[in-house]
């Protein structure tokens, strides 16, 4: 017999964030056809409550509200409560955010919206206190039982300024893309940097990893000396802050203040994903030890809390432990005397047991302030014996941590943030050449393709019992793991898997007119609005992404149709890109493509691989990678270029080939020079 007073409906459901809530005495359904159908049957307004099941904010409004039984007995009497996990269902998340960011110029999780039985907004907000969510939802079921023409008029007025939010501009006339443009975004953006602690001069602070892949880029390329210098800083700041797990490897998803320190301390798959493919190629260009160090303590984190058995990885880690946010990650300072002894003394200067690092409630969250070799002269150590000092004492604090209750596990297999996964294991085995990560990445790969996929569709959840179709996020990232795929391998599976899930996003997301992409297929309508996913952020947005895609397919298979496309998305959104670069960050790589040189490197012959190793030593974003060992291909840029006992390099760009040379070293000068 249950222990439980209440189950409602959400107990049917996999999603542990639904789960979460599955004996609140909120009558609870997931969202589905049948409950939009039982509020026009009933005729009561509909609460639309989304969030994740790391947020911490969703957690309190949940104890303070939803377990409260005369709160859910207002509730369950006036409308019908449906619960959303927005990484389950990002699609209805986005209208509804745009709601409520239209209405309150803010957005956030918990999300709250109010709409009509027809899923048109009328009220949202986020976090409530519960007396200001009672006062809600007592003020609400009066007007729609007293005057509910002016709920349908404010709800037509709400829904047609989401409508018309997601319209593009389409831009008639192709502007030049020259590389004056990417100088004045840097200008237009520096004066949004944060010149001491590093990322922009505001808090909170999230990592935003395309923007500083931006900043390797641009700097490589045009040797701008500011743009490596905020990016190194940043990139340092946030290795040595709280925002990094110091102790277990990973990051939390923000920091909430501007020096990097106190964490929200939930681990997202997405965030540490492209952070990892970001330090592996910041590694590739830079060589520097700390970023090295960084991405393999991420892909131990990534390999012990959230890799499951069959090659897929799990959504999140909570930001609570027993109740408490941060409870999991945080030191006592006596804590730590007992367990270190008489490395205590080195171990709290090297992560700031101090006023620096200390927290609340006599915690203290471990950072690091100083270099190595500055700690080691002041303690009168060799650097390396500091590192082997330090690695010991984490190593022992791990292993305690690891007996601590463990913040809650998202187990969701999300297609998209597996597909970033698996890029930043191929870019950690590209910059390190570390056999396992390759073999990771490839089983990840497998598992989406058979667990996520049909011929040319993807799903977005592999571990749910609702199959939910394919967003445009899954398939563009997915894309963007299968072409590194084959740039690291040159198994051309990969390449035309990439090229047919392209052309299904083509004949199913589209719109014709402007050339971008809708975040839902055609076949879906059960939405109030159509969205386009146009701007960068914590996750570079699915249209940038494609539009990338396309323009490197576009050269794998000679079809200028894709290159203009992406030109053609790109244009689209030059002007916004110029007036807040920040949020078009990704889109302003594929302006640097357009206006730079772009060179395609085809390597032909038995020894492919080992040319590619040479070639991984260096950071070269501007090279398209294609190989093969004999003549047998289906990769235009491959064709006729076989020559039995050599291996040639083969250096083409703006449609010309150089002279085939055999040593990597020949190939750099004619791409570098």
């Amino acid at each position: 017999m249950s222990k439980n007073k209440f189950t409602n409906e959400l107990i049917n459901e996999t999603s542990p964030y639904l789960l979460q809530h599955a004996h609140n005495p909120v009558n609870w359904v997931a969202w589905s056809e049948q409950a939009l159908e039982k509020a026009k049957q009933e005729n009561k307004l509909i609460i639309i409550s989304i969030g994740y099941s790391a947020c911490h904010w969703c957690h309190v409004m949940e104890h303070e509200s939803f377990e409260d039984e005369k709160v859910a007995q207002l509730m369950n009497d006036y409308f019908i409560c449906i619960k959303i996990d927005r990484e389950e269902r990002p699609d209805i998340d986005q209208i509804y955010m745009l709601a409520v960011q239209l209405m309150t110029g803010h957005g956030g999780w918990p999300l709250n919206c109010f709409t009509l039985p027809d899923g048109k907004p009328i009220y949202g907000g986020t976090y409530f206190q519960k007396q200001q969510w009672i006062n809600v939802l007592l003020n609400l079921s009066d007007l729609y039982k007293n005057d509910p023409d002016k709920a349908l008029e404010y709800a037509e007025k709400l829904t047609e300024g989401i409508k018309q939010a997601e319209l593009i501009k389409v831009k008639p006339k192709s502007e030049a893309i020259t590389i004056d443009i990417l100088h004045n975004c840097f200008e237009n953006w520096k004066t949004r940097f944060d010149t001491i602690h590093g990322g922009p001069n505001k808090a909170p602070k999230f990592p935003l990893p395309n923007n500083y892949q931006f900043l390797l880029h641009y700097a490589t390329l045009t040797n701008s000396i500011e743009a490596k210098t905020q990016l190194d800083l940043t990139l340092k700041k946030i290795a040595y802050g709280g925002i990094y797990d110091q102790i277990g490897g990973g990051f939390a998803r923000y920091s909430v203040d501007a020096i990097w320190k106190v964490p929200h301390f939930e681990k997202m798959l997405y965030d540490n994903a492209q952070l990892v493919s970001l330090y592996s190629q910041a590694y590739q260009n830079t060589k520097n030890e700390l970023y090295k160090n960084i991405v393999f303590e991420t892909l131990t984190f990534i390999e012990r809390e959230l890799t499951n058995e069959s090659g897929g990885f799990y959504a999140a880690l909570d930001a609570d432990s027993e109740n408490v946010e941060g409870k999991y990650y945080v030191w006592q300072k006596q804590e730590l005397q007992n367990i270190l002894k008489d490395d205590y003394t080195l171990f709290a200067d090297y992560f700031n047991v101090n006023e620096n690092g200390f927290w609340e409630h006599d915690n203290y969250i471990l950072l690091r302030e100083t270099d190595d070799d500055v700690i080691a002269k002041k303690h009168n150590l060799q650097t390396i014996e500091l590192k082997d000092k330090i690695e010991k004492a984490k190593s022992k604090l791990l292993a305690i941590r690891e007996k601590r209750i463990k913040p809650g596990l998202d187990n969701k297999i999300i297609t998209s943030w597996n597909s970033l996964m698996a890029k930043a294991y191929l870019d950690a085995y590209t910059t390190f050449n570390n056999e396992q990560y390759l073999n990771n990445a490839l089983k990840n790969i497998d598992f989406i393709i058979q667990k996520a996929s049909t011929e040319n569709q993807l799903y977005h959840l592999t571990n749910s019992k609702k199959q939910i179709d394919g967003f445009l996020e899954d398939y563009c990232f997915f894309i963007e793991a299968l072409i590194k795929a084959y740039q690291t391998t040159f198994t051309e599976s990969y390449l035309l898997k990439a090229k047919n899930l392209l052309n299904y996003c083509i004949d199913n997301f589209q719109d014709a007119n402007s050339g971008m992409f809708y975040f839902t297929a055609d076949k879906k309508n059960e939405l109030i609005a159509k969205k386009m996913e146009l701007s960068d952020n914590v996750i570079a947005a699915s249209n940038s992404s494609i539009a990338k895609s396309s323009f490197i397919l576009g050269h794998y298979f000679e079809k200028q149709e894709y290159i203009s496309l992406s030109k053609k998305m790109l244009n689209n959104i030059l002007e916004e890109m110029q007036h807040y670069p920040e949020g078009y960050s990704n889109w302003a790589m594929l302006a640097l493509w357009f206006s730079q040189p772009v060179f395609e490197v085809a390597i032909v012959g038995k020894s492919v691989d080992e040319k590619q190793k040479d070639f991984n030593k260096y950071y070269l974003p501007n090279v398209i990678f294609a190989g093969a060992t004999s003549d047998k291909t289906d990769v235009p840029l491959l064709k006729n270029r076989f020559t039995e006992n050599k291996t040639q390099i083969f250096v083409c760009v703006n449609k010309t080939c150089k002279q085939p040379v055999e040593k990597v070293e020949e190939a750099l000068k004619q791409i570098l020079n």
